[in-house]
């Protein structure tokens, strides 16, 4: 029997990989960390280097630590960035610490799964396009992204979070559709 984040004992941990495993396929695949990412003045290292910086500032600001960061390349960072998110995770309670969010009150699961599981996504295909690769959504993960960014309104275009939205063709399949909200063009 298979489990998904929402019928798992840990579906914060679960969502975590669920999200996580797709992200780092691509970063095993990045041959060239210098290489222009979409997102503007960012190499493929920038995109992962967000990543992981934004995620441990997050924990750490919950007062949750990590081991220092190890690694002499982005992907090797990102493995044991992502080996010490779930190692936290394994402790269903981290899921349930309470903090006083952008949005009103929420846990330190719900930002995981909500906002830095989108992070996960949408930098996933950063990172793919950087390398001159697409990389595939499913149904449900185009579904969050627009969840997200509906949730976030006008959030979501703030200096530094991502451009406004841009203008697709007519007949533009649903990724080209989904990713111009957050001002990517696929």
């Amino acid at each position: 029997m298979t489990t998904s984040p929402a019928t798992d004992p840990n579906p914060t941990l679960a969502s975590w990989r669920q999200h996580a495993a797709p992200f780092t396929d691509v970063v095993e695949a990045v041959t060239d960390w210098d290489a222009a990412s979409p997102c503007e003045g960012w190499a493929a290292a920038d995109v992962v280097a967000h990543v992981v910086d934004t995620e441990r500032d997050f924990l750490g600001g919950q007062g949750l630590d990590l081991p220092a960061q190890t690694g002499d390349s982005p992907a090797e960072r990102w493995a044991a960035h992502e080996a010490a998110v779930s190692d936290l995770l394994a402790d269903p309670a981290v899921a349930d610490r309470t903090y006083d969010g952008h949005f009103g009150p929420t846990t330190v699961g719900a930002t995981l799964a909500r906002f830095y599981g989108f992070d996960l996504l949408v930098h996933r295909w950063d990172l793919a396009r950087s390398q001159g690769r697409d990389a595939s959504f499913t149904d449900a993960e185009l579904d969050e992204i627009d969840a997200a960014v509906d949730g976030f309104g006008e959030h979501a275009y703030a200096p530094g979070i991502f451009a406004r939205p841009v203008e697709v063709p007519d007949g533009a399949d649903r990724v080209a559709r989904v990713l111009a909200r957050t001002g990517r063009r696929a």
